[in-house]
């Protein structure tokens, strides 16, 4: 029934290449911190949690914006958000 009613969005990939197959990112994203975790047991301090999940975040989407990823990870804050005048 529901996708019946949304038939439109929901072919929507078929039709326009910027649409992906899944909206499967938010998840794939997650992954490699579950992976991380599995791996050694547990991030040791919650500061070492945030500052993992930082960095992942910085370097996935410097993936996304197809960015050079050693000159991202560089990069101060002020640099980042300049570089998409955002400041």
């Amino acid at each position: 029934m529901r996708l019946q009613e949304y038939k439109e969005d929901t072919s929507r990939f078929l039709t326009d290449p910027d649409v992906p197959f899944t909206n499967n990112q938010a998840e794939n994203d997650l992954r490699m911190i579950k992976v991380r975790q599995k791996i050694s047991g547990c991030f040791r301090t919650y500061q070492g949690a945030k500052d993992y999940a930082g960095l992942c975040s910085i370097v996935n989407t410097a993936k996304k914006q197809s960015l050079d990823l050693v000159e991202t990870v560089m990069s101060s804050p002020d640099q980042l958000l300049a570089k998409f005048g955002l400041k």
